[in-house]
């Protein structure tokens, strides 16, 4: 902004830095200009991929890194999630501690007609990869050591928030002390039940479902070969999910009661229970670690965004685990986000503005909607009796098995290729 002009044109003009000039326009310099709350995998994902964005980024995360990572949890990383890692340039630390799936399998209870997607389907090595959380999110972390622009906060947590005309102003909390930092933009990476969205004042949409899932670790007699599966029972969908060492990772998905009467079974009880539904082909069964029970949930906020914030990942949205779409739509949403918060920067653009923000909104929100309804479509036609739907199905299931372009189809939308890529995985794509 301009000083005002003195009237005596012989006194030369001085320069003055940024910092002074802020404070004789009566504004406040920030410190960053984007803090991301929430350390998880999609929050770290998103500082990582602004490392070269020429941007001050800050990652506030509340728990320890060693508390952070022992989560006992493990996902289904689609192909667009892995070119996106590559994109970054984290994936090769990765890499070596996922497992490929080279086959998904895909059945309806007893019925025979078993739909089994392939490589050959897509024209690719893998169909997508197994990893667990705590491999993902060390390597992140370890790559956020290395990008100049991107200060950790951990253990650090967030108290206030006042939202100003020009910045965010935040109160944190770190070994004991308070802080205050400023911020052009704060972006809500923390979780389903994000205390930023809910202080913010923005609603969601959706319900709590009738089922729960029950997850573990087994590791079977036999080689899992590299195949996922799929397996749609009346009270709920039943996944395996390959693993390094021959591990599996199941996610079982029935009605509440019977999730936590399941989870109360000594091991001996529960390997019984669990061969009834996770067959014979790869032999004997033995539990790893303990088993886990969480709530499934559909919910969708009414806005991702409002001047000075941006939602992401669960703070966004959540769906039914049916086909691990989770932990992918979040990853896509901090890959697109760094794409429009870049372009914007690029273009001298405010990236808290509104204007910027509603990009990522309108390119987000549609296409996560479409997948939450595609997840509960699924769960509520399979996990359903009646004769009608039962017919619909399997008629569906023969057009995936016998209809190639169907199956090609199917497969696009479960490996993250269909919509929109952001630019971080179409550069992969265009470099295989």
């Amino acid at each position: 902004m301009v000083l005002e002009q003195l009237e005596v044109p012989s006194i030369p003009q001085i320069a003055i830095d940024s910092e002074v000039q802020s404070s004789l326009n009566g504004q406040k310099q920030v410190d960053y200009d984007v803090v991301i709350v929430g350390g998880g995998l999609v929050g770290a994902t998103l500082a990582c991929a602004l490392k070269d964005s020429g941007l001050q980024v800050a990652l506030v995360e509340a728990k320890p890194e060693s508390a952070a990572v022992a989560r006992g949890q493990a996902y289904h990383i689609n192909l667009l999630s892995s070119q996106i890692f590559q994109s970054i340039g984290v994936w090769a630390e990765m890499h070596p501690q996922v497992n490929p799936i080279e086959q998904i399998h895909l059945s309806d209870g007893t019925y025979p007609g078993v739909v089994k997607f392939l490589r050959r389907d897509l024209k690719r090595e893998v169909l997508g990869y197994v990893a667990e959380h705590r491999v993902l999110l060390e390597a992140l972390q370890g790559f956020l050591h290395q990008c100049p622009n991107v200060t950790y906060l951990c253990p650090a947590e967030l108290t206030g928030i006042e939202y100003q005309t020009d910045a965010v102003e935040l109160q944190l909390t770190q070994a004991g002390q308070g802080r205050k930092i400023r911020s052009r933009l704060l972006v809500a990476a923390d979780g389903a039940r994000s205390p930023i969205r809910q202080q913010a004042g923005i609603r969601t949409q959706g319900w709590q479902y009738w089922q729960s899932c029950v997850v573990a670790f087994i590791r079977p007699e036999k080689s899992h070969q590299n195949i996922a599966y799929e397996r749609f029972q009346p009270d709920g969908p039943f996944a395996i999910l390959p693993l390094p060492d021959n591990l599996c990772r199941i996610v079982w998905t029935v009605p509440r009661s019977e999730a936590e009467a399941i989870l109360a079974l000594d091991d001996e009880q529960f390997l019984a229970r669990l061969r009834q539904r996770y067959g014979d082909q790869m032999g004997e069964l033995s539990l790893v670690g303990d088993r886990f029970l969480f709530p499934v949930q559909l919910m969708h906020s009414t806005r991702y965004v409002q001047p000075r914030l941006a939602l992401i990942g669960d703070a966004a949205h959540c769906c039914h685990p049916v086909g691990g779409q989770g932990v992918n739509l979040g990853i896509r949403d901090a890959a697109a986000l760094a794409e429009i918060l870049q372009t914007a920067h690029r273009e001298g653009k405010d990236i808290g503005d509104p204007a910027v923000l509603k990009q990522y909104e309108r390119w987000r929100k549609l296409e996560n909607l479409t997948i939450l309804g595609f997840t509960d479509l699924l769960n509520r036609l399979f996990s359903n009796q009646l004769v009608p739907l039962v017919v619909l199905r399997r008629l569906g299931l023969l057009a995936m098995r016998t209809i190639r372009p169907v199956r090609a189809t199917a497969l696009r939308l479960m490996t993250g290729l269909l919509g929109r890529a952001p630019e971080l995985a179409q550069r992969e794509i265009e470099s295989e």
